[in-house]
């Protein structure tokens, strides 16, 4: 388990990270969302030791994380870091030699790695000749060379088409299923939700949420549709329900409570037949502007 315990760092005046709280479990691809300047890129970088922490720690396991367990971290900068000049299959093997892998084993891997990622027969061109897409395939491929035991990866979507971004997932959650937590960012909330077992949501350096997409859906507002065959005008000022969008007979609604869901349906019925009555699936973008406000 990665743990990053009241993180806080500074620039001048400008406090970054902010206290910051959290937990990467074993085998779970945990989501860091925010807006640009939110932190995510500077806490992942305390992480990885680039930067030095003004108070709090990092975890591995329970103890302090040391240089040796970051060595067998997988790590995939903001600043993409591999060299536009050089074939590709080289930077891996030489990334690979790096982390102590042997360089027949390091070869093996990363020519493993590039034709499963559709590169084959590109291994030996210059990095600067692929397209995006496949530059940042390679980017991943560099991160995962090494076997590592923790992957912490910044925005390693960004640039991939739907093929390309179920194909590194399925990659990445081979590593999941041995155990190995997965931290990424990125701004495609879509995509953090289809994805991610774990979310944490950032805003000006703090956490403002943190848990799974059905926990941060049922921490807000319980929201029903509503579907009768009268008008449903009566909605509005009804005790303990919010009335968010109303077209005649169909409603969108939120409750405070149970027992105002229960009465509204009670009241509905008396009035009328019901046609349709039951919660809607909040998109991880509407909890998002929720919690960021």
């Amino acid at each position: 388990m990665l743990e990053i315990k009241n993180l806080t760092r500074r620039f001048g005046d400008l406090t970054a990270v902010d206290d910051v709280s959290f937990e990467v479990d074993p085998g779970k691809f945990t989501g860091f969302v925010g807006g640009n300047g939110a932190g995510k890129t500077t806490t992942m970088r305390l992480v990885m030791g680039l930067l030095q922490p003004n108070s709090g720690e990092v975890l591995w396991h329970g103890a302090p994380v040391t240089a040796a367990d970051r060595a067998q971290f997988g790590y995939m900068p903001e600043e993409r870091g591999l060299y536009p000049k050089q074939p590709v299959r080289n930077q891996l093997v030489y990334l690979g030699e790096l982390h102590g892998m042997p360089h027949r084993e390091a070869r093996e891997a990363a020519e493993h790695l590039l034709r499963r990622f559709g590169l084959g027969e590109r291994m030996r061109d210059k990095l600067e000749k692929l397209s995006l897409g496949n530059q940042q395939r390679v980017q991943i491929a560099a991160a995962v060379m090494a076997n590592p035991k923790c992957l912490i990866l910044d925005e390693p979507f960004s640039g991939l088409d739907p093929d390309a971004v179920d194909e590194m997932f399925t990659v990445l959650s081979e590593f999941t299923a041995r155990g190995v937590p997965v931290l990424f960012s990125s701004h495609q909330l879509d995509l953090v939700e289809r994805l991610c077992d774990d979310i944490i949501i950032l805003a000006k350096g703090r956490v403002v949420a943190n848990g799974s997409v059905e926990q941060l859906r049922e921490a807000g507002q319980s929201q029903h549709r509503i579907r009768s065959e009268v008008d449903l005008g009566w909605l509005r000022g009804f005790p303990g329900v919010q009335v968010l969008d109303l077209d005649g007979r169909e409603a969108h609604v939120a409750f405070t409570d149970v027992a105002s869901e229960q009465a509204v349906l009670h009241e509905a019925i008396s009035r009328g037949a019901v046609r349709a009555f039951g919660p809607t699936v909040r998109p991880l973008s509407e909890i998002y502007r929720e919690v960021t406000r």
